[in-house]
């Protein structure tokens, strides 16, 4: 009978109809899914002022640099017959002016701006109006060489295409306008009349598509977006994905393409390129029940944390290929860690968790948000790091923009889409991921549930979570115990606490000890819940010192300061210029503090150490005491060039002194 089938049924249809019954059992392998930010309001002491930042601050410099210092704005306006001229820029341009209307979204429903939303309308209608009648849209290839659309896979056409519909889904959520989403649906019906089973092979040398058609299909309810982003993760593996350069054509791990997705164990390529594509994967997983991705995503997912992440959670050490050598080669002065790559990072981490419950991705997610994310933004908004160093001579200063500007509108949208990350839940259960200060209305046992939570993490470790039902609802509320409050760095033992704390979190109910059940790595309450149930945990706040496993040789002998979620470093701006003379050995103190750096209020960490120097005749070089500031990982380079490291020596080694 099967034989049969296959010869009355053409492939594409026998595709469909197998992958449709897929589709059907995501019940089997998600185990919760996100509320969306639009049923999430932040009102966090540490966020929210960042929120309104990048509304008031950073999106102005990215529409200004979009549509007033750069070309890409007036790209648009060409293809769209407003203006005369030809194209200028980079030819995944484009992609900005996508990422920053996807900010300008979020930023809308967080923080209203008529101002914001009028020209994000502007916007729109130039993209609508350059948009070919065939729903091709790509100003580099439309204004130049039109009749070389489609035939190099390394030139971005598709990723382009992925960061529209992304920007698409985003301000359909926020203002219910649909001009940007049917321009990205058109599109999208473009690329599947060339592309697909039966069709064209098509191997993109950036992911980013596949993401993005899920994000149409959970929209528009077109299952066909979701067949095609599957067919584009199983045409990996093909060899046939191209880079820019002859070393990449031949190295087809650069675009992750040396297997089969459901057969890669290791991590290879491009960073944020690996991290769009195992989002897509998740994201497929979850919604066709396809065990072959999560297989192969906890594979991949371990190489990348057990050997080949940072301690601020960036990945991509070198700048070479923008993303991953070999296992442990993880050199801190020279680490590339692309804020893309840790942007990334949280998106993958949230779709893992997701799928499994296990609190260890959301562990990533929080330790590459708080550190490696944020880090590259400026406290005030306005400058950003494309790489993020864990160590530096002095020699490193954010910056107004970027030739390749993907990091600036990337960092927007993903602080402004916060309310993404931080509850889940299903028809019985609820979970709490990050502790930010925010309301949300949630959807359990077939009710609302209005929840509150209030906090002053990731400074202080109490945070207070207030119920307010209409009528009593059972479920069983998920509290996550993040790893560093425990004995747990990372997942792993890529990193490891020089002495292991106890477990000592405090958890009650109405201000009475609850009986509680730890599953992965969540602390479980079930019971009935009525109106003012309040829930606390307070999680502990000390100072710990990290070290990293003997095959990282970059840290050898030295260590690293943790408190909370955030990771710590010394910066010359606290410390008389320098950051390279001291030594912090085992028996100094640490104490914590507190200071401002610019108008952020922080928690600093203080210790009585070694310092060396050269003696006022230059002869020779003499120790003496005093006490160095460490100060978090995100806040360094806000006040001009200054040394910095992360890892510190508690020996004499690498030392530099300022004379």
């Amino acid at each position: 009978m099967s034989i049969r089938i296959c010869t009355l049924i053409k492939w594409p249809t026998l595709f469909a109809l197998y992958f449709f019954s897929k589709a059907t059992a995501q019940s089997a392998i998600q185990q919760y899914q996100n509320l969306n930010f639009s049923k999430v309001k932040i009102t966090d002491q540490f966020w929210k002022p960042k929120m309104e930042k990048v509304s008031t601050v950073t999106l102005p410099v990215c529409i200004d640099q979009t549509a007033v210092k750069t070309p890409r704005i007036r790209n648009f306006e060409i293809a769209a017959g407003k203006a005369k001229g030809n194209f200028k820029g980079i030819f995944y341009d484009d992609s900005d002016v996508f990422k920053a209307l996807e900010a300008m979204a979020y930023s809308i429903k967080n923080h209203p701006d008529h101002a914001i939303e009028t020209t994000a309308d502007e916007w729109i209608d130039l993209i609508a109006a350059a948009q070919l009648p065939d729903g091709y849209i790509n100003t580099y290839y439309s204004l130049q060489f039109p009749e070389k659309r489609w035939t190099d896979m390394s030139m971005h056409e598709d990723y382009n295409g992925g960061h529209l519909i992304e920007a698409a889904v985003a301000y359909f959520d926020a203002t219910g306008k649909r001009k940007l989403l049917d321009v990205a649906i058109k599109f999208a019906n473009h690329f599947s009349s060339l592309f697909g089973p039966g069709k064209r092979d098509w191997v993109t040398g950036h992911q980013e598509l596949e993401l993005a058609l899920v994000k149409l299909y959970k929209t528009t309810g077109n299952e066909n977006y979701l067949h095609l982003a599957n067919w584009l993760l199983d045409e990996r593996g093909k060899k046939l994905a191209r880079g820019y350069t002859w070393t990449e054509w031949k190295d087809t791990g650069y675009a992750q393409d040396l297997k089969p997705l459901k057969e890669q164990t290791e991590i290879t390529g491009h960073a944020v390129r690996a991290m769009y594509m195992y989002t897509g994967a998740a994201d497929v997983a979850a919604l066709t029940g396809d065990s072959g991705y999560l297989k192969a995503m906890q594979n991949v997912w371990e190489d990348v944390v057990y050997r080949n992440m940072y301690l601020t959670g960036g990945i991509g050490s070198a700048g070479s290929n923008e993303g991953f050598t070999t296992d442990y080669d993880l050199p801190n002065e020279n680490a590339y860690c692309e804020t893309c790559a840790s942007v990334g990072m949280v998106f993958w981490n949230q779709r893992m968790g997701m799928l499994t419950g296990e609190s260890k991705y959301i562990d990533v997610l929080e330790r590459s948000l708080y550190n490696g994310a944020l880090d590259g933004i400026s406290l005030e908004g306005n400058k950003f790091f494309y790489g993020n160093p864990l160590a530096s001579v002095g020699k490193n200063a954010r910056r107004d923009w970027f030739g390749t500007a993907c990091c600036p509108a990337n960092i927007a949208r993903l602080i402004e889409s916060l309310g993404n990350y931080l509850y889940g839940y299903n028809n019985e259960n609820i979970w709490i991921n990050l502790f930010v200060g925010s309301t949300a209305i949630i959807p359990v046992n077939n009710q609302e549930m209005p929840m509150n939570i209030n906090t002053n993490y990731p400074w202080d470790g109490s945070v207070r979570i207030t119920f307010s039902p209409q009528s009593k609802a059972d479920f069983a509320l998920h509290i996550r115990i993040p790893g560093w409050a425990g004995k747990d760095v990372v997942p792993g033992g890529l990193y490891l606490f020089k002495d292991v704390p106890a477990v000592n979190f405090v958890l009650t109910v109405n201000r009475k000890k609850m009986p509680y059940k730890l599953e992965k790595g969540y602390a479980v309450i079930k019971r009935e819940w009525k109106k003012n149930d309040v829930v606390e945990i307070d999680l502990p706040m000390e100072i710990k010192r990290i070290i990293s496993r003997p095959e990282l040789k970059a840290n050898e002998e030295r260590v690293a300061l943790q408190r909370g979620p955030l990771v710590y470093c010394v910066e010359g701006s606290d410390n008389d210029g320098e950051a390279w003379n001291l030594i912090l050995p085992a028996n100094a103190i640490l104490s914590a503090g507190e200071k401002k750096i610019i108008n952020e209020k922080v928690i600093t960490i203080k210790a009585m150490v070694p310092v060396l120097s050269v003696s006022k005749d230059g002869t020779h070089v003499e120790t003496h005491h005093k006490i160095i500031t460490a100060i978090p990982y995100y806040t360094w380079a806000n006040r001009g060039q200054s040394q910095m490291q992360v890892w510190l020596p508690e020996k004499i080694k690498d030392v530099k002194i300022n004379r």
